[in-house]
């Protein structure tokens, strides 16, 4: 008999699906109350499911009539927002990808990299442009002008930011900016930021492989790989 070995990876696109309103229990756990009952989110939910909360990848544990019941880990509540959320605010759900499903935004794993904290946000004619800081450099790193953010799940574009990536802005069309948790973000609010996850294989790759060429005797470098389109 033949054993095949299957991986399950929880991915997302950083599409928001539905807003709910959170509750904490006091046990390490959340309670996630959807804004429509009605909503295709809903009736899709089972046990075990992922679910992007926030862009915080959590696992459904309990199903309730118009929601569902997730553990946090201390670990998750001190990296992310989800500790310092008061009683009822609105956050952003998304269920993970499917096998075969549509990736309109970017691979999003929902492994929150750390805090940024909202600036300002401005509406002009077709959009809304917002702008962050990010105090952790271990954060910062991983945001480039035209790269791939996610912000409290939501995924979005790099308009324009600053060379360490302490500060960036966005440009958010209006359907995304009223269908998702951005128009309850007050200056100085804390988001939750995830940066593209290709970006962290690249930085790996250059610091586990200094000195071996990428062809022909080049190394692998940033020079080299903005010279081959990256």
């Amino acid at each position: 008999m033949t054993y095949r070995s299957i991986l399950y990876i929880t991915m997302f696109t950083g599409l928001i699906q539905a807003m709910g309103r959170l509750s904490h229990s006091g046990s390490g756990q959340l309670t996630l109350h959807y804004s429509t009952p009605t909503h295709p989110l809903l009736r899709d939910v089972a046990l075990g499911d992922s679910i992007a909360v926030d862009g915080i990848c959590l696992t459904v544990e309990t199903l309730l009539p118009q929601g569902f019941v997730a553990a946090v880990s201390p670990e998750t509540l001190a990296r992310t927002t989800l500790g310092q959320l008061p009683e009822g605010s609105w956050v952003n759900l998304e269920s993970s990808l499917r096998v075969g499903g549509k990736i309109g935004g970017h691979f999003v794993t929902g492994h929150v990299d750390g805090r940024g904290h909202l600036e300002a946000a401005t509406q002009t004619d077709n959009a809304w442009m917002i702008s962050f800081t990010v105090p952790d450099a271990r954060v910062a790193r991983y945001i480039v002008p035209k790269g791939s953010i996610a912000i409290n799940g939501i995924s979005l574009t790099v308009a324009e930011c600053s060379p360490s990536g302490d500060w960036f802005s966005v440009a958010v069309i209006p359907v995304t900016y009223q269908e998702t948790t951005l128009p309850y973000l007050q200056p100085g609010q804390a988001v939750n930021l995830e940066g593209d996850i290709l970006g962290k294989y690249v930085e790996k790759l250059l610091q586990g492989r200094p000195n071996h060429g990428a062809a022909d005797g080049e190394d692998l470098s940033l020079a080299f790989l903005a010279e081959h389109g990256y």
